[in-house]
């Protein structure tokens, strides 16, 4: 098995819905939506990686950024 990486870009917008998307996913019962524990590294991983590269995780309005950016990437009806 190769150790290479695999970079995945996605826009401020999609980072940040991800973001809070996985912090709710690993504060549930996990087991009750991976039912693979080997999915749990990455999970993790992925979370700590946008945390890492979204300050406004931490800023003031961060409810009304998310929601925006929410907004913007709900298709249109």
């Amino acid at each position: 098995m190769s150790d290479s990486q695999v970079t995945i870009k996605l826009t401020s917008d999609e980072a940040l819905v991800l973001s809070h998307w996985l912090e709710k996913l690993q504060m549930t019962d996990l087991s009750r939506v991976v039912d693979d524990p080997a999915v749990w590294a990455p999970i993790h991983r992925t979370a700590g990686a946008l945390d890492k590269t979204l300050p406004e995780l931490f800023a003031p309005g961060y409810e009304q950024r998310l929601e925006a950016a929410r907004q913007r990437l709900r298709p249109e009806d």
